[in-house]
Parts: structure tokens; C-alpha cells; sequence
């Protein structure tokens, strides 16, 4: 358990640049007191002392703001960032090295007893707000935007974003700069801030698509002036020339 608490507190050094010391982490850090009190209570979980166990885990909710069920399975430099509000379901699955900030829930959909929580992979980051509902699999260092609502698998090194929550990179009205490649660097709140605004994106596309149509209309009025008078002169006797011109300047308009 101390060897875990080291790697905790080294995690925070890495991840948190407000972080000065192991001590003041040690001492104020809520995720830290989080993680730790779950441990405790996780084991008294697995030895089947529920009730102390829910205890427990209670008691560390009113002291930090933090909620893990001590059925909720946490893997090793767990980092839950600020945290108040943060609520972990009884059967999640949290792998290592993964990141949560305040108000994340990893939430169960169902009333049926067996799994009913999310599962997150090693080198997972969720922002802020983020809710991930049901037994998914979020993959290997994918990322949740806060306030997105997952419903559905992540891919390993996507970014997700939106309600209900989307990989960012499969969007073509999103860049897909944020799709991680070999390499998985630290994003604060799981959000890449090159990540482009899709409405953005639409009012572009939006706007391209006037152009070409205000030009091609441009063209074809311009071919409609060089048209000789007896155009129509060779039209079937149900479409006179008067026809004829009045279809010619619908086509100007």
C-alpha cells in the first residue's frame, strides 16, 4: 500500500502543475485521501465486510466530495483531479494511469445485478463533468471532453466529445488532429485545445458550398444573354415562344 501511495503521489507531480511538493499533495490533495480510503475499503469489500466496508466508503465521501463504491475496482496512479462530485459505481473497472477531474460519473444503466458500470482502460482521461453510462469499454488512452455523455464503446485514442458523445476524429466536420498516434501525451480535462469547433466546420462548409452556387448561376445567366431570340422557335406547339421566355427568366431568377 505504500508503494502504491508513492506512485499515487509522484502521479500527481507529473499530471498537476499547481502540485510543490509530495507533502502539500500528500496532505490537501482530495484524490489522494480518495484513492486511499478505497483501497481500505476495497479490501474489507473483498473480504466480505460490507456493511464496514459502505462505512467506510461513506466516510471518505463526506471528507472529500469524492464517491467510490468499494466494489469499484482501481488500478495503480489513479489520479481523480479536484474531484468533488466524482461518483464510481460499484462494478467499474478503472485501469492504470487514467485521470478523472470533478463531477466525472462512471454510471450503471441497469437494475439487473451483474455488470453494470463502465470499464476504462490504462491511460484513460475524462473531463470534467463527463458522464460514462453502462457496461462500455472506453479504449487505451482515449479521451472524454468534459461534460460529454458516453453511451457507447470508445476506440483506443479517441477523443469524444458532444451529447451524446462522439469520436471526435471519425466526424469530418471535426480535425482529426486529435486522434493519438504512437505517442499519448497529457491532455488537461481530455480535451486537445487545437480541437476545432464542428459548427465551426458546418458554417465553413455552409458557406463554400453559396459560393460555388452563386457562381454557377453567374455562368449560366451569362450563357442565357447569348441565346439567339428563335431559341423556342423549334419548341412543341404546347410550349409557345411567350412559354419559352417566361422559362428563361425563371432560369435568371
Amino acid at each position: 500500500m505504500f508503494e502504491a501511495l508513492r506512485e499515487d503521489i509522484e502521479a500527481v507531480l507529473e499530471r498537476d502543475p499547481a502540485a510543490r511538493s509530495r507533502v502539500e499533495i500528500l496532505l490537501t490533495y482530495p484524490g489522494i485521501h480518495a484513492v486511499l480510503i478505497h483501497r481500505l475499503a476495497h479490501g474489507l469489500w473483498k473480504g466480505r465486510f460490507y456493511t464496514l466496508s459502505r462505512f467506510l466508503s461513506h466516510m471518505g465521501r463526506m471528507l472529500t466530495g469524492i464517491e467510490i463504491h468499494p466494489g469499484a475496482q482501481l488500478g495503480r496512479r489513479v489520479f481523480i483531479d479536484h474531484g468533488m462530485g466524482t461518483v464510481i459505481g460499484e462494478t467499474a473497472e478503472i485501469g492504470d494511469d487514467v485521470t478523472l477531474y470533478q463531477g466525472v460519473t462512471l454510471g450503471g444503466t441497469s437494475l439487473q445485478p451483474g455488470k453494470r458500470h463502465p470499464t476504462l482502460a490504462p491511460g484513460v482521461i475524462v473531463g470534467a463533468g463527463a458522464k460514462i453510462l453502462g457496461p462500455i469499454l472506453v479504449g487505451e488512452h482515449a479521451r472524454v471532453a468534459a461534460n460529454a455523455v458516453v453511451l457507447t464503446e470508445v476506440p483506443a485514442g479517441v477523443t469524444m466529445v458532444g451529447i451524446p458523445a462522439r469520436p471526435a476524429g471519425a466526424d469530418p466536420l471535426v480535425q482529426a488532429s486529435d486522434v493519438l498516434a504512437d505517442s499519448h501525451p497529457f491532455q488537461a480535462y481530455g480535451t486537445d485545445c487545437d480541437l476545432k469547433n464542428p459548427l465551426d466546420r458546418v458554417v465553413a462548409d455552409l458557406a463554400a458550398q453559396i459560393a460555388r452556387l452563386s457562381a454557377r448561376i453567374g455562368e449560366l445567366e451569362a450563357k442565357s444573354e447569348d441565346l439567339p431570340p428563335d431559341q423556342f422557335a423549334g419548341a412543341p406547339s404546347s410550349i409557345s415562344n411567350r412559354q419559352g421566355a417566361e422559362a428563361l427568366e425563371e432560369v435568371r431568377r
